[in-house]
């Protein structure tokens, strides 16, 4: 295409957007809204799926060492457990510091076992995976001078599968919502079109090629997707900030953490953006069609 009929479809699509003022209104209110639900839904989504990984990354192990093992089997448990296929880390706890860390807990009074530790040392274990925590925990479990393995057992299993489905009924949503949000936009584009049909009608008749037809249409269906972006853009950045805000010094001492403000924001709002033109040029593709068969 020449850039002097380019140019000429730019201006063309702009002209017809002032042109038809409240169906241009009507179009722009709809993609703001629908766009709207649709980053604000997607925000929460994303971070509750942050959430759900941090949890099963937080998954591990509590390996319990049997009270007679000296040092040398202590450093060969640690090389066997490590060696173990899937096993990410492996820290050393010893009964003193276990001790301790129990002191800090519940307070002075658990001093008094300081004489006469009856604590084990042990091993923090994570799995690489954390659903083959379960696997890991049995072979563990196996090996001698090993008196007990801790992982939450029955109840991780649960845990997993609560999360996978949280994810799923998540997608779910985020996909309802698009199909909804493509199917009103481009409604509305259509009635934009329908308005024009005679405008069409005559191109066709003047010999215009279907492609110089559509192309004004694809361009303002783009201006629209644009347009209808920016106040969403705007008000998911201003929520999103506010709730990063407030929530990120409450949780900076938990295993649970929500997504950086940046780079997060700068990826929600492409997102936005980019639906919102994928949006109109398939509303205004979708919708002109029908008239191009003159």
């Amino acid at each position: 295409m020449k850039a002097r009929t380019l140019s000429r479809h730019l201006r063309e699509s702009l002209k017809n957007l002032a042109r038809n003022g409240w169906m241009t209104f009507a179009s722009v209110s709809a993609v703001t809204v629908t766009l709207l639900l649709v980053g604000v839904f997607t925000a929460l989504m994303l971070n509750m799926n942050k959430a759900a990984t941090d949890i099963e990354q937080d998954v591990e192990m509590n390996v319990y060492i049997e009270l007679e093992s000296g040092q040398e089997e202590i450093d060969s448990l640690e090389d066997q457990i490590t060696s173990l296929s899937g096993v990410e880390s492996v820290a050393y706890s010893s009964k003193e510091q276990e001790l301790t860390s129990l002191i800090d807990s519940f307070g002075e009074d658990m001093a008094l076992f300081e004489q006469n530790n009856p604590l084990r040392d042990k091993f923090v274990v994570k799995a690489t995976d954390p659903r083959q925590t379960e696997r890991l925990a049995t072979e563990i479990s196996d090996i001698e001078n090993i008196a007990d393995v801790e992982y939450g057992e029955g109840k991780i299993d649960q845990l997993f599968e609560t999360l996978e489905i949280s994810r799923n009924v998540g997608a779910v949503l985020i996909f309802g919502l698009l199909f909804t949000a493509m199917f009103l936009i481009s409604n509305t584009i259509k009635i934009t079109i329908v308005a024009r049909r005679r405008e069409i009608e005559i191109m066709k008749l003047v010999g215009a090629s279907n492609w110089f037809v559509r192309i004004p249409f694809i361009l303002e269906g783009i201006w629209l997707g644009i347009i209808g972006s920016i106040l969403p853009i705007g008000i998911v950045t201003v929520l999103y900030y506010n709730v990063y805000e407030f929530m990120q010094p409450r949780l900076q001492n938990s295993f649970i953490q929500i997504l950086e403000f940046t780079p997060f924001i700068y990826q929600i709002n492409a997102l936005i953006l980019l639906m919102g033109v994928v949006i109109g040029i398939w509303g205004s593709f979708m919708s002109v069609r029908k008239f191009l068969r003159v």
